[in-house]
């Protein structure tokens, strides 16, 4: 039992990253329009996305 919860937390926390990073990305290049610092900021993934909401 205790290794199917875990095998959901594992699911549901690499969701939750891809995404953060797809966000990251498409609000990076809406607000930017570069392609490189939409994959930087996709690699930052919810720390950019946080980052605007509280900037912007």
């Amino acid at each position: 039992m205790e290794n199917e919860k875990e095998t959901v937390v594992k699911k549901t926390v690499r969701s939750g990253i891809t995404f953060g990073s797809a966000l990251a990305m498409v609000i990076s290049y809406t607000a930017w329009h570069s392609v490189g610092w939409a994959i930087f900021h996709g690699l930052l993934s919810w720390v950019y996305v946080v980052y605007y909401i509280i900037r912007y």
